[in-house]
Formats: C-alpha cells, structure tokens, sequence
C-alpha cells in the first residue's frame, strides 16, 4: 500500500542517491516542521520571509483572517518543491503541482511540501503586492 511514509522515504532515497541532487538534511518520515503564515484584514501578513532548507519536510500553515477575498500563491516555490499535500478543512489533495489557495472568508489551508531547488521564491496575495501582501521563501 503507498502511503506518506512510503512515499516521503521514497524521496528521500531519490534525493540521496540520485547524481546531481541534494541528499536530504531531514528525516523525511517524520513530522514536518511547521511555518505559520497569517493573511490580516488590514492587507498585512504576519511574515515576510521564511529561510528554509532544500530536502527538509515543511507544513506551510496559512491563516486568513478575513475581510477581503485572498488568493495567496507562491507558483516558482511550488514548482521547485515536491508537493506532497493540500488540505483545506480537513480534506486533503494530492499531487498538486503548484497550489493557489483562495480564501473567500477566514479560514485555515496547509501545504505539505519539501523544497528541491536553492534560490529566492516570492509569495504573495494576487493584486495586493503593492499594498504590502508580498514575502519570500530564502531556500538554501
């Protein structure tokens, strides 16, 4: 049966042993380390960068606390990690390549990820960039 384990320490054996790649600096079959993110009615948000390691396994928490429409992406760090999960009010989605959350109202999504790809990847809240909804995710 394939499960999260089987398929986190599948990673991890591609990460390891694959010429060319990182090897992984987590265990990759345990809890993730957690990244809190709150969307603010007054357009803030409660961090604008995270530093976060190639090969380690994060849970992306983001918070909104409603007021206006929010649509948060972070596309370019998305397509540089490998995504294992999306879960939105207890439903979860797999294989999603580069998620977009939508909030209509408040509420809670996490993103289960681990980064495969050094660089600066920004995230934002479409059409509120300027307005100070703009982070970056610091990969090393």
């Amino acid at each position: 049966m394939w499960n999260r384990r089987s398929a986190l320490m599948g990673l991890g054996a591609v990460l390891a042993f694959a010429p060319g790649l990182a090897a992984a600096k987590g265990n990759l079959a345990t809890r993730p380390t957690d990244l809190k993110l709150k969307l603010n009615g007054d357009l803030s948000m409660s961090t604008k960068e995270f530093k976060i390691e190639t090969g380690k396994y994060y849970k992306l928490i983001i918070e909104s606390a409603g007021g206006d429409e929010f649509h948060w992406m972070a596309p370019d760090l998305f397509l540089s990690s490998w995504v294992y999960q999306v879960a939105i009010n207890g439903i979860e989605i797999h294989n999603v390549k580069s998620p977009e959350i939508e909030f209509d109202k408040d509420g809670t999504a996490s993103i289960l990820f681990v980064p495969i790809r050094t660089g600066r990847f920004k995230f934002y809240v479409r059409g509120q960039e300027t307005r100070g909804m703009l982070g970056e995710f610091i990969v090393e």
